[in-house]
């Protein structure tokens, strides 16, 4: 298990410095900006605060970084709809992202969520760190409130809003994914030899039951562990080849979720990422 400690914490100490920079262009059709950054994993999302006037600044989008030369140290990032601070009884401003605004990456990845089949494997993963962890308690009662035994993509993200939570962790096959908590992104994937004694389903949390609503997506009860996370990971990383090979050394279980890959970028995620469906 010592080896299991080592990997996770070393893992996690790549995350947890907020990344703030400047926007250095925007493209035409405003989808998509350019700012300069030593290092950025793809995947990363924040928001852009955009300054009204001298002592007065507002964030008018959310970002996620789309791709990073290292040779220029530029990475692209798309452009999304920031509905964190929406609010019926307050007015919207019409700003829009300019040059000069201000990026900030990785917000909450202090804090984590792990999504582990039993306590025992919870608790030998979680220990090994100093990450802020959320206890799955608190998103199993979120889940209870929305009426959705099944997690939707749209459920880790309101967590991630709710509880400031920027990084999900995901225990699957003797493996932690380790994702941004917004764009559902891929960022590491570690090895975690740990015997996996039981599953407990929709994930391990002390909360008996979670409530369901009547009908719509995330209704029903979740009837396996590893395809289903394995079938959210896919929806938001459709060109990992290391997502990829796993599943395809997975056996026939897997053979569909193989199908939905797409290494040529032609289908577009980006609503399901900011948790619009």
């Amino acid at each position: 298990m010592k080896y299991l400690f080592l990997s996770v914490l070393a893992v996690l100490q790549l995350f947890g410095a907020v990344v703030q920079s400047p926007v250095v262009s925007v493209n035409e059709g405003a989808t998509e900006v350019t700012i300069q950054v030593d290092k950025i994993d793809v995947g990363v999302s924040g928001f852009v605060v955009h300054k009204i006037a001298n002592d007065k600044r507002s964030i008018v989008a959310s970002v996620v970084v789309e791709s990073f030369d290292a040779s220029t140290k530029k990475a692209k990032l798309s452009i999304g709809e920031y509905d964190a601070l929406s609010s019926g009884s307050l007015p919207k401003g019409k700003w829009s992202v300019e040059v000069g605004d201000e990026v900030v990456l990785a917000f909450g990845y202090t804090r984590g969520l792990l999504i582990a089949p039993s306590e025992e494997i919870y608790y030998r993963i979680t220990k090994s760190s100093a990450l802020g962890w959320v206890h799955p308690d608190l998103f199993a009662a979120l889940l209870s409130f929305n009426g959705h035994p099944t997690p939707l993509r749209s459920d880790f993200s309101q967590m991630s809003t709710e509880s400031s939570v920027g990084l999900v962790f995901l225990f699957l096959q003797n493996r932690v994914f380790t994702l941004d908590a917004k764009s559902f992104k891929i960022l590491a994937i570690t090895d975690a030899k740990v015997e996996q004694k039981e599953i407990k389903l929709p994930f391990y949390t002390r909360i008996e039951k979670i409530d369901a609503a009547w009908w719509g997506e995330g209704s029903n009860e979740l009837k396996e562990y590893e395809p289903y996370y394995y079938e959210l990971m896919v929806e938001a990383n459709r060109g990992h080849k290391g997502l990829y090979e796993i599943l395809k050394s997975g056996g026939e279980r897997f053979e569909d979720l193989l199908k939905e890959f797409d290494f040529e970028g032609k289908k577009d995620d980006r609503k399901k990422r900011f948790g619009l469906f």
